[in-house]
């Protein structure tokens, strides 16, 4: 409609505003710019060749029948005053609808652009997921590779106690002997168990954290004390310096389980008749809770793993099987309630684990 009703009143304006000698000739060059940024793809070139046709034929009639094409100007001002008119409003127009398709350009450009950036982020979102799942798939691989090997150890050497309880008759010495090697190996189980257990459950369902103010009598003197019960099995003193009155911002049970992994690790690691300390000290709006063993250390390369699952399970002075899980817990467990934790561990001169809680004053 837009390209007929162009047309049709630009052939007018040649006939009746004097043909070649007005400026319908660039009118009729700025329609079939107008018509190009209207019509569809398919239709521009079937317009600029009725635009150049058109042209061409009305010249043609001209030319020949000169008398159809009237003389319209009074004088020869008129004639430049309507070419030169003419001829600004071609530039006008031209200006308006560059500029117009420019702008829509320019959007157009700055659109794809930022579709190419969002894709690119989202390529970056697939690549970071793809090895967030090869990490977790590596770690599942680690956890069953784990559980394999640490716990059919000791279910085998259950095993064996029991067909040998059942299979021969023991003396009372012996069977108690065995009774007791037993009782050992089974509680190193359950705790291995116990410790899995807990991991799978925080990687699978998440962890819920209950922060809260709470003194270090309410969360962690019945752990203490029953660490110490522990200890004093190995013959080993447990030694508490606190002011149980300090308060911090934890999640009571977390805390509980964070500092039972380690003053566990440190009764394993340390010889019988050997000290541990566990002290706390307030350091500007943190608590420092301290861990002191005289046990045998750790060294370098193994503290570099240490809080990891490329730690490798170890045995304690007194033959106690871990399954390299309890620190990695200790770590995910005390970062969650907005703490820090770290060790110190001159090899050969026992071990020091640094748990910093926030008392949020």
């Amino acid at each position: 409609m837009f390209a007929v009703t162009g047309h049709v009143l630009f052939i007018a304006n040649f006939i009746y505003n004097s043909g070649t000698y007005g400026p319908t000739d660039v009118l009729m060059g700025l329609s079939i710019l107008l018509v190009l940024c209207v019509v569809p793809k398919s239709q521009q070139k079937p317009w600029v060749a009725v635009n150049i046709l058109i042209i061409c034929l009305l010249h043609y009639i001209e030319y020949s029948w000169p008398q159809l094409i009237p003389d319209t100007y009074m004088n020869k001002e008129s004639r430049y005053f309507d070419i030169t008119s003419g001829y600004i409003v071609v530039v006008i127009v031209i200006y308006y609808t560059v500029t117009y398709l420019r702008r829509n350009y320019d959007h157009e450009k700055r659109s794809a652009s930022d579709k190419a950036t969002s894709i690119e982020q989202k390529n970056h979102q697939i690549v970071d997921q793809n090895h967030e799942l090869e990490r977790v798939n590596t770690e599942r691989n680690k956890l069953m590779s784990i559980i394999a090997h640490d716990l059919r150890s000791p279910l085998s050497n259950i095993q064996n106690y029991l067909e040998m309880v059942t299979e021969y008759e023991l003396e009372t010495d012996e069977r108690r002997m065995v009774e007791g090697d037993l009782l050992k190996v089974t509680r190193s189980t359950i705790d291995m168990l116990g410790k899995l257990l807990i991991w799978s459950k925080a990687q699978m369902d998440g962890v819920n954290v209950k922060l809260g103010y709470v003194t270090l009598r309410q969360s962690l003197f019945n752990t203490i004390e029953l660490e110490r019960s522990i200890a004093l099995k190995k013959d080993i003193t447990l030694i508490s310096e606190i002011d149980w009155e300090v308060k911090i911002v934890a999640d009571s049970d977390m805390l509980q389980l964070v500092i039972r992994n380690l003053i566990n690790n440190a009764i394993k690691f340390t010889p019988h008749g050997g000290q541990i300390s566990f002290k706390a000290k307030h350091i500007g709006r943190e608590c420092w809770l301290i861990i002191r063993d005289n046990g045998i250390g750790i060294s370098s390369e193994k503290q570099a793993e240490l809080f990891s699952l490329r730690a490798a399970s170890t045995f304690g002075t007194d033959n106690e099987k871990g399954v390299g899980l309890g620190l990695l817990l200790c770590k995910e467990f005390t970062e969650l309630q907005g703490g820090r934790i770290w060790v110190e561990s001159p090899e050969g001169e026992g071990t020091v684990f640094y748990v910093s809680m926030p008392t949020g004053s």
